[in-house]
């Protein structure tokens, strides 16, 4: 068993890196919960699909939507849930 000392500047730059961790890992969470609505060109964008496919999606029922005023939006979790589902992972 080897022994390592650890100095004052090694706990600093972990110290730093570990807070730089967190704050990316922050951004991210608040991203996602503050965008809970996309719009039909966002999640074709997301997901690289076709409006025909997208429009599929809505139609079999497999993708729930909201309209309004003509602009159709979708919630976040409903196409994480979509994935999820179709996921082919053997890890389900």
């Amino acid at each position: 068993m080897t022994t390592e000392i650890l100095t004052q500047e090694d706990l600093k730059q972990f110290r730093m890196q570990l807070m730089e961790d967190l704050k990316g890992l922050l951004e991210n969470h608040s991203k996602k919960a503050s965008r809970q609505w996309l719009k039909s060109s966002e999640v074709r964008k997301m997901l690289g699909i076709s409006h025909g496919t997208l429009q599929n999606l809505r139609i079999n029922g497999n993708l729930p939507y909201t309209k309004l005023g003509g602009i159709m939006f979708y919630k976040y979790v409903d196409i994480e849930k979509v994935l999820e589902a179709n996921s082919t992972s053997k890890n389900r």
